[in-house]
């Protein structure tokens, strides 16, 4: 069972409100080093993980696992559960991403009830509600293990050589994109030429190779700028930018402020 300090990493977030503080924060690709699970109850739209886009609907349960690069578009229309189980937490949860599409009344009954469970005892101060909420949790690692297990094959629509790549090419991009890394270097790293990678990005996720290592930067560098108070030329140093002047025109390109500015209006 999970210890207290785990629970107290624990965040259940409604799926709207990800999205209320800027855009990027859902849609950029980013790494998270905790699990997740995305509970959509209304709405639909697209997501990114590892490299692949598809779409997702009502009723669909998404786990990530951590390190796993990602985005999603969240619409006006879409509602559901954010789950982030904390870096600590020692769930028995999966080791591989699974986009479940749980069409059974009873399955979607049961996740709503655990999660209304969870997110009431976190904010109950009645005795033994840590307890209670670890309780939850693994009744929610069992409900995710038999959904995995009860769903048939998935119709995937890439090429499974085309997803395999991607995929590996987000793993190179999750480890080295504090390196000042370019498409041609994670082409070599991966035996293909920058073309094969780029079409084979735009193949399954409609964005090209640039343009997901690019998303990946800056989002880490936003991040830096909102959760520390590093001065920019260093995040520009740790992000692996020639020098500031650089990191300065590659942010404000994809953001329309400066780094500076960006800080200070957040």
């Amino acid at each position: 069972m999970a210890d207290i300090s785990a629970i107290s990493q624990l965040r259940l977030v409604a799926i709207p409100r990800l999205a209320a503080g800027g855009r990027w924060r859902v849609e950029a690709m980013r790494s998270l080093s905790e699990p997740q699970l995305l509970w959509f109850t209304r709405g639909q739209g697209r997501i990114t993980i590892a490299g692949v886009t598809r779409g997702y609907g009502p009723n669909n349960a998404i786990f990530i696992p951590p390190g796993t690069m990602h985005g999603f578009e969240v619409g006006q229309h879409v509602f559901g559960t954010a789950v982030f189980f904390g870096r600590d937490t020692d769930l028995t949860l999966p080791q591989k991403t699974h986009h479940l599409r749980i069409r059974e009344n009873s399955g979607q009954v049961e996740l709503n009830l655990i999660l209304d469970a969870i997110g009431r005892e976190q904010v109950s101060d009645k005795p033994a509600h840590d307890r209670a909420t670890r309780h939850y949790l693994g009744l929610l690692s069992v409900w995710l293990e038999r959904q995995i297990a009860a769903q048939p094959p998935e119709d995937l629509p890439h090429p499974e050589s085309a997803r395999k790549l991607a995929a590996r090419f987000t793993q190179v991009v999750e480890r080295d994109f504090r390196n000042g890394i370019g498409v041609a270097e994670c082409a070599a790293a991966l035996g293909v030429t920058p073309t094969h990678l780029t079409r084979v990005c735009r193949t399954t996720t409609g964005r090209s190779a640039k343009a997901i290592l690019s998303e990946r930067v800056i989002f880490e560098a936003r991040r830096m700028l909102l959760e520390t108070k590093i001065p920019v030329q260093e995040v520009a140093q740790s992000l692996g930018f020639t020098s500031p002047a650089y990191f300065t025109r590659a942010f404000q390109h994809h953001t329309g402020k400066t780094p500076s500015d960006f800080r200070k209006s957040a």
